[in-house]
């Protein structure tokens, strides 16, 4: 299978919201470098939880492939994400039912057995919390 395949399948499967499907495009132990959303653990596999949280506070949610390459085990995607905020999130309880739309660029490590080992990302968080109404966090 192409790398670049399981990416557009996991990324297909988030939106739609088949989570169950997730563990065919995600390794068991992957690990989230840039994490999803404040509050998920830091540890291999907490992306799943992550991703539930995420789709748990954004309907509709959407990600938008804009562009695909793939080097070696690496895959690197520029998406466009979408969404409203609608349900509950760690970084703002309260839904603020405002939308958002934010440019975001994922690398992904593909193992050879055809799963995402590993997750990096930048995104436009600023513009983001901005266009959602969110606090800017606090610096510890």
């Amino acid at each position: 299978m192409d790398k670049k395949d399981v990416v557009r399948g996991f990324i297909a499967a988030v939106n739609e919201r088949r989570l169950d499907d997730l563990g065919n495009y995600l390794a068991a132990d992957v690990v989230d470098h840039n994490k999803i959303i404040f509050g998920e653990p830091d540890e291999p596999g907490a992306a799943f939880e992550g991703l539930k949280m995420q789709l748990d506070a954004f309907e509709p949610f959407r990600l938008t492939i804009e562009d695909l390459i793939q080097e070696d085990e690496r895959v690197v995607a520029r998406l466009v994400m979408n969404g409203v905020n609608s349900g509950y999130h760690p970084r703002m309880p309260e839904p603020t039912g405002r939308r958002f739309v934010a440019e975001v660029i994922f690398i992904f490590t593909v193992t050879d057995a055809a799963r995402i080992s590993e997750i990096r990302a930048v995104s436009d968080r600023l513009g983001m919390f901005f266009q959602l109404g969110w606090d800017w966090p606090e610096v510890d």
